[in-house]
C-alpha cells in the first residue's frame, strides 16, 4: 500500500491510501477501533479499482472471526452491492463501480437493535436486527479475517476512516459524504467583443454565431416617463444584459464541453420565449457526444413544459430519459424561468429544476452516465438532419459545475453572484 493517493473532489480529505489487493496492502492496528458490543459507527470514503469481486473496506477481528465489516459485495448472479456486516446480521445495498468514490458509513444501535448502511449520505437496503459482537483483535483496512486467514483484500483507495463510540445522525451523515461542487463556469451576456461574449472570472468564452447578440437594454439618457418620444424598451432578463436568438441560426458555442456529463454536473439557465413564439420544440442548452446529444434542456409547447432529455447511449435513436417542469414558455411571471440541470452520479438521479423547485415527474434514474466531447451550445441540439431546435427568444446566467447542487443550493442559480455551497 501506499499514501498520498487521489481524493474525491470536493470533500474536505486531501489524499489517501491505495491499496493494490494483494495480501501486503493493508492496514491494521493493535487494538479494536471501538467498542463493538455497545452503540458505534464506522465509515470511510472509498474507490474500488474493480467491482467485479468481493473486497473488504474495513473490518475488527475477534478470536475466532470479525466482529463488523464494511465491504463491496459481489456474487456471481447478481450486481455488486454495498454492505455492512454485524455479527450474522448483514445490510447491503448501493451500487459500487469501478473507478467511482463513494462514502460508506455503518451503525449500530443497542437502543433498537438495528444496523444501518449509508451510501454517499443515504440509507440503503433494509436495516437489520442484529445482536452487539464484542471484539478485543485488531482493526482492519483493506481486508477481513476468515476461517483460513485474511481474504477479501482491497483494491483501490480508502480515505478519511472514522469510528465512532456513539450513533452518526442522518444530518450529519449528509455533511460527511458531501462535495462541494467546483464552478468551471459562469457566463452573463452583459458584453460583447468581436464576436464572443466573456466567461465572468476570465475563462474561455462563448463564441456568438449569426443571428445571436447581447441585448443591453433601455439607454439611460433616454427615459420615457420624462421623454415621450423615447420608445419603450424592456430590460435584461438578468443584470446589465442577456442572450438574444433569432431561432432561425442563432447561437452560441464553447470550445469545449462545460462539463463532464459522466460524472456529478450542475447547469444553470434563464429562459424566456414569448408564448406567441412557442409553437415548436427550441432546445436553450445542449451538449454533443458523437452520434448524439448527452443532454438537451428544451421547450417543448405539446407538453407545454421545459424538458431535460438524455440519452441513454451514445447512439443515434438510443433510449431517452426525460423529465419535465411544467410553466409557461416565458416563465410564471413573464421574465423567464430559472432552470437547473443537477445529475448526481453517487445517487444515479438526474433532476429538473425549474425556478429552485422540483418534483417527481422531473427527476429520473440515470445509472450510466456518459462522457460527451462535444462543446457546449446554448439555443440549438443535434437533429437527425444535423442541427435544429434553434431558440427563438432570451437567454442570461449560464452557469456550469463539476458536482451536484445540494436543492438548498439551487435556489441560488440564475444571478450574476454565484451562490455560496456551504
Amino acid at each position: 500500500m501506499t499514501f498520498g493517493g487521489p481524493a474525491p473532489s470536493g470533500a474536505p480529505l486531501t489524499s489517501t491510501a491505495t491499496l493494490d489487493g494483494s495480501r501486503h496492502g493493508f492496514l491494521t492496528t493493535d487494538a479494536p477501533a471501538v467498542d463493538s458490543g455497545r452503540t458505534f459507527a464506522v465509515g470511510a470514503w472509498v474507490r474500488p479499482a474493480e467491482d467485479d469481486r468481493p473486497m473488504t473496506v474495513l473490518s475488527q477481528d475477534t478470536a475466532s472471526g470479525t466482529a463488523y465489516a464494511l465491504a463491496l459485495e459481489a456474487p456471481g448472479d447478481a450486481a455488486a452491492s454495498w454492505s455492512f456486516a454485524l455479527g450474522d446480521a448483514k445490510v447491503t445495498g448501493g451500487a459500487p463501480e469501478a473507478g467511482e468514490w463513494a462514502y460508506l458509513l455503518g451503525v449500530y444501535d443497542t437502543e433498537t437493535g438495528y444496523a444501518q448502511l449509508f451510501v454517499n449520505g443515504h440509507e440503503v437496503g433494509t436495516k437489520a436486527e442484529a445482536a452487539p459482537v464484542r471484539a478485543d483483535g485488531a482493526f482492519q483496512i483493506g481486508r477481513i479475517h476468515g476461517t483460513h486467514g485474511y481474504r477479501q483484500r482491497w483494491h483501490g483507495d480508502i480515505g478519511d476512516v472514522r469510528a465512532y463510540d456513539r450513533l452518526v445522525v442522518p444530518q450529519e451523515v449528509t455533511e460527511l459524504a458531501h462535495r462541494k461542487p467546483n464552478l468551471l463556469g459562469h457566463w452573463s451576456f452583459s458584453t460583447a467583443d468581436d464576436g464572443t461574449t466573456p466567461e465572468n472570472e476570465g475563462g474561455s468564452p462563448l463564441r456568438l454565431a449569426a443571428g445571436a447578440s447581447i441585448y443591453r437594454g433601455p439607454d439611460d439618457s433616454c427615459i420615457p416617463e420624462l421623454d415621450p418620444d423615447c420608445p419603450w424598451q424592456p430590460y435584461p432578463l438578468v443584470g446589465d444584459g442577456h442572450l438574444a436568438l433569432d431561432g432561425a441560426g442563432g447561437h452560441a458555442v464553447l470550445d469545449t464541453p462545460a462539463v463532464d456529463t459522466g460524472d456529478s454536473f450542475t447547469l444553470g439557465v434563464v429562459a424566456r420565449i414569448e408564448e406567441d413564439e412557442a409553437t415548436r420544440p427550441m432546445t436553450v442548452l445542449s451538449q454533443a457526444g458523437e452520434h448524439t446529444d448527452a443532454f438537451k434542456l428544451r421547450y417543448d409547447p405539446a407538453e407545454f413544459a421545459w424538458q431535460l432529455v438524455m440519452p441513454e447511449r451514445d447512439e443515434a435513436g438510443a433510449p431517452e430519459k426525460v423529465v419535465s417542469q411544467v410553466t409557461r414558455p416565458d416563465g410564471s411571471s413573464g421574465h423567464g424561468t430559472r432552470l437547473a440541470v443537477v445529475y448526481d452520479d453517487a445517487t444515479d438521479t438526474v433532476k429538473l429544476f425549474a425556478d429552485g423547485y422540483t418534483n417527481a415527474d422531473a427527476t429520473a434514474h440515470v445509472p450510466d452516465g456518459w462522457t460527451s466531447t462535444g462543446p457546449l451550445q446554448v439555443g440549438r441540439a443535434r437533429t437527425a438532419d444535423g442541427w435544429g431546435e434553434y431558440l427563438k427568444g432570451e437567454v442570461d446566467e449560464v452557469q456550469a459545475y463539476a458536482g451536484a447542487l445540494r436543492d438548498d443550493d439551487v435556489l441560488g442559480l440564475g444571478w450574476e453572484t454565484d451562490p455560496c455551497l456551504c
